[in-house]
């Protein structure tokens, strides 16, 4: 690991962000986490406004980030936190849209896959079609949790998009069709510098809305009201 910080993108020092970091796309979810869960809650990054803060969850040391929208976004944060930082473990922490029947607003989403229509993985010059996946022992602590917890939950594959208005009306369905339990738009950039970096990640997210109806949850909502996967996230420290 080179440590070349602060990056571009992060202005922390070198030991300042946690060995687990805790990430959401909304650096303002992220500042209600840091606020409502942590105790000695210390802002580290404010550089484009994607709030950071490391702080102690029961004890434990933890650093809660936003990472912004979509696979470029999170692809820059999540390399400079593995391979500038030290960072071990990231666990997202999102919205998603429902693709299967029944779904409810709140229902929380553990991805141990993630299909995606990105390029992303072209850097890596692989020799055929790569699959992005969940680190096994995060994925079975969170499904542990969330029983405990006694919250509606599933277990499966996603699919992320580059485009979240699609030219094309019928390509979620067809995603739905192969199984797919929603649709956002982060987790395989996750997933791959994980694996590059030889460390764990973990996507786990909350429905927000179904698309193709008008059920919707508030942005108020989206922010603050998803309270239980941030605390199954919160468990696998």
């Amino acid at each position: 690991m080179s440590n070349h910080t602060p990056t571009p993108h992060i202005e922390a020092q070198y030991g300042e962000i946690a060995e687990t970091v805790i990430m959401a796309g909304d650096p303002l979810r992220a500042k209600f986490m840091a606020e409502k869960y942590l105790t000695d809650a210390k802002l580290y990054n404010q550089v484009r406004g994607m709030l950071g803060y490391t702080g102690y969850y029961n004890g434990k040391r933890v650093s809660i980030q936003g990472h912004g929208m979509g696979i470029p976004s999170i692809g820059i944060y999540t390399y400079e936190l593995f391979n500038f930082y030290g960072v071990k473990t990231i666990i997202r922490v999102g919205s998603a849209g429902g693709l299967q029947p029944g779904m409810q607003i709140g229902d929380v989403i553990i991805a141990v896959g993630s299909c995606t229509n990105s390029n992303y993985a072209a850097q890596f010059n692989l020799p055929g079609t790569y699959a992005p996946i969940a680190d096994f022992d995060l994925a079975r602590r969170a499904v542990d949790a969330a029983e405990k917890m006694g919250i509606r939950y599933q277990v499966g594959n996603i699919v992320s998009n580059d485009t979240f208005y699609d030219d094309d009306p019928t390509a979620l369905s067809k995603w739905a069709k192969m199984g797919c339990l929603a649709v956002e738009m982060e987790a395989p950039a996750l997933y791959m510098n994980a694996a590059k970096s030889g460390n764990k990640a973990l996507c786990i997210c909350t429905i927000s809305d179904v698309p193709g109806t008008d059920i919707a949850a508030t942005p108020e909502v989206r922010q603050k009201g998803f309270t239980n996967m941030m605390e199954v996230a919160l468990s696998l420290l």
